[in-house]
């Protein structure tokens, strides 16, 4: 039996910057979505357009880059949110108006405070409205496996007589059993006249540890779209996973008789990417991705390994993207044999970039024996933050103890000219961070600092990811470096030069007519 397709409907640009702390950057959301297009992904979901300025904007940039994956937006069922919408999706290739209203009783009892003939008549006026738009309009049902059936059967016949292309149960707060969700989709096909003519989809989210599984069984039951995040981020415990759905669908594929336009071989990059932008590290033991996911270490399954990889594994690194092999690089080694390296893990380099990143893997061979692949990646991750910035790090030094005050001396160059200036501060990192303030001019607040090491042994590398805010907008940072102190002061000037970007950007479009 031939495969059917099953649509990639990712919302890491919406639901999963709904994350705790996490708030990506306009550039970062065009590189995330255009990464997301290579990889074969079909409908990408830009942002809620009428939430913010920053919202709107980032919708309509991404609308202008994408060429094959169709740009969506989420619409509230309200008139101004849908023209927004509208107005954002202006320039994209292929294009999707997504709009939403909740109907189960608590939500449209205690949040709405409507009733459902209100919430009946506002779904089909909106869908109706949205479809005279655009011709691509997905329909939500916020909260459908809390919502009473015989309403919800009502809702989901009138957006599809008011145009709905796409009609989207979601389990809003991971509330289903794995069988009662492929149930509900089972008994919509049924009853509702017209479903089966359109796409239904599949949103799940993680409270009980559900959502892959509740997913994959939507599909099985007559789901042709997967509604999901790269590393599973979204609110709370977070959405399902997309390298999870897409692996299990493949690696299952005589039982779901389906599969996705998704390449895996993009699958680890892309996780880096949003890993590395978000500030959120998959745990080691996640599924797919996770820096365990393909380790033995028990002697028994090792040796069935040695024998036939088979025995314990049911899909392989090289499938996803991962690196297999082991680099060993030291400082007589060139840029050409980094470039190369780098192309191995999924990173382009040439020019200044590929100059800038061979000056940071030298200032690290200087310091260690040798250079691994989880360094090089570490580099080129910080490469890629710090490219955007104008402050960098020429110097610094610190004076500090246990029975003193901290003292740090910061030395930094932007656009060839260098400024120093000296700070105190409760410890080595904040009076480092004072003294970038001081030279910068932009006094901000620290919301998170985390440490880790990148590599093992003495002369490990030491990533430090850090968040701060200014005004309203927050931003990450990331600098790595075998001097803890080093990579705190590269962290935090990475996140102020974002802010500083960011700024930037946001006053030239108030400027432009």
């Amino acid at each position: 039996m031939a495969a059917e397709r099953v649509i990639i409907f990712d919302t890491t640009l919406r639901d999963g910057e709904q994350t705790p702390g996490v708030s990506f950057h306009r550039s970062e959301k065009v590189e995330i979505a255009k990464a997301l297009e290579a990889m074969g992904v079909d409908v990408i979901e830009a942002g809620f357009a009428a939430a913010s300025r920053g919202d709107y904007k980032a919708v309509s940039a991404i609308s202008q880059e994408l060429k094959r994956a169709t740009v969506c937006a989420l619409a509230r069922c309200v008139e101004a949110d849908i023209e927004a919408a509208s107005q954002a999706l202006e320039k994209a290739a292929h294009k999707r108006i997504h709009v939403f209203i909740a109907t189960s009783p608590i939500h449209m009892a205690d949040k709405l405070h409507m009733t459902p003939d209100e919430v009946y008549e506002a779904a089909v006026r909106s869908t109706r409205l949205a479809r005279q738009l655009c011709d691509d309009v997905e329909f939500s049902l916020e909260d459908a496996t809390r919502t009473e059936r015989e309403f919800l059967y009502r809702v989901v016949e009138g957006v599809i007589r008011a145009g709905a292309t796409t009609v989207n149960l979601p389990d809003t707060v991971g509330y289903a059993a794995v069988q009662e969700y492929g149930q509900l989709f089972r008994d919509v096909l049924e009853k509702v006249p017209g479903a089966d003519a359109v796409t239904l989809s599949v949103h799940c989210h993680n409270d009980l540890g559900l959502a892959v599984a509740t997913s994959l069984e939507g599909v099985r039951c007559g789901a042709r779209q997967v509604e999901c995040t790269i590393n599973g981020l979204g609110e709370r415990a977070g959405n399902a996973a997309m390298e999870e759905i897409v692996m299990g669908l493949r690696t299952r594929r005589e039982y779901y008789h389906c599969d996705t336009s998704v390449d895996a071989h993009g699958i680890y990059r892309v996780s880096r990417t949003i890993a590395s932008l978000s500030g959120v590290e998959p745990a080691p033991n996640k599924p797919v991705v996770g820096a365990n996911a393909f380790q033995h270490q028990s002697g028994i399954h090792q040796h069935g390994m040695l024998n036939n990889r088979a025995t314990y594994e049911v899909m392989h690194p090289e499938d996803l993207g991962m690196p297999q092999q082991s680099l060993a690089l030291g400082k007589l080694s060139g840029s050409h044999a980094l470039a190369d390296r780098a192309q191995q893990l999924g990173y382009a380099l040439d020019g200044p970039a590929l100059q800038s990143a061979f000056r940071r893997f030298k200032e690290l061979a200087d310091r260690k024996k040798e250079i691994t692949d989880r360094d090089i990646v570490a580099i080129l991750r910080e490469q890629k933050l710090t490219a955007q910035g104008a402050y960098r790090l020429f110097a610094f030094q610190i004076f500090t103890g246990n029975r003193m005050t901290s003292t740090a001396t910061v030395t930094l160059e932007k656009n060839g000219e260098t400024t120093t200036r000296a700070a105190c501060g409760d410890g080595p990192v904040e009076a480092c961070f004072n003294a970038v303030d001081a030279i910068t001019g932009m006094p901000c607040a620290l919301q998170s600092y985390n440490i880790k090491a990148v590599t093992e042994g003495q002369d490990a590398l030491g990533e430090v990811t850090v968040r701060v805010r200014s005004g309203e907008e927050t931003m990450l940072g990331r600098g790595v470096s075998t001097d803890v102190l080093e990579a705190s002061c590269l962290a935090y000037i990475n996140a102020v030069n974002r802010l500083i970007e960011h700024q930037e950007l946001e006053l030239a479009a108030e400027v432009q007519p």
